[in-house]
């Protein structure tokens, strides 16, 4: 059984994001899939040092010994990720920005030219799929906002290696069946399903 991991980047006591979880952990459900929810405002995880040490002195392990370790290893043991966010100026809150972060160990600190564009080299054989799902509090998204967050979830999936990746953005004014629609069209899109 393939595995999803949903990081909820949730803020405050988590009502934006606790509705679309619920939905995208459904819909994994239904599809045959095993899901781990981490919320992560509940979780202690420093920011990361910028120190680099996870790619050159303790290879693939933060220095720091807290459970932002453990998440980066649930994060590379999945076969899909689900990025739930506020969406914030086009981008991850803060807690799913430090869960992040704190990932870098699971990419290589080597670089090489892909399609005219330096990235990463893969550390591990295998890398998780990607799907962000941002969540705006009010009114319809922004486009520009939408394509950003779009783009990021893009571009940070590039450097993961993930062999596909997909994003929605939806707004929790919409009823249910639209929030659904999005959502599933996302991971669907995504997970092959």
């Amino acid at each position: 059984m393939e595995k999803a991991l949903i990081l909820d980047g949730g803020l405050d006591d988590g009502a934006l994001t606790r509705g679309p979880g619920e939905i995208a952990a459904d819909v994994l459900r239904r599809a045959g899939w095993q899901v781990e929810v981490l919320i992560l405002r509940g979780i202690d995880i420093a920011p990361c040092l910028g120190c680099f040490d996870c790619w050159v002195k303790t290879p693939g392990v933060c220095v720091i010994d807290d459970a932002g370790r453990d998440v980066a290893r649930r994060m590379i043991r999945s076969d899909l990720l689900v990025y739930l966010t506020p969406l914030t100026f086009g981008g991850y809150s803060s807690e799913l920005k430090k869960a992040l972060d704190r990932s870098i160990p699971n990419i290589s600190p080597l670089f090489r030219l892909a399609r005219g564009e330096v990235h990463h080299v893969r550390r591990y054989a295998r890398s998780p799929r990607v799907v962000g799902i941002g969540v705006c509090a009010s009114g319809p998204p922004d486009p520009e906002e939408e394509e950003l967050f779009e783009t990021l979830v893009h571009r940070n999936a590039i450097n993961l290696h993930a062999p596909t990746d997909g994003a929605t953005v939806i707004c929790v004014a919409e009823d249910d069946e639209a929030q659904r629609e999005r959502v599933e069209r996302a991971i669907t899109g995504v997970i092959g399903a």
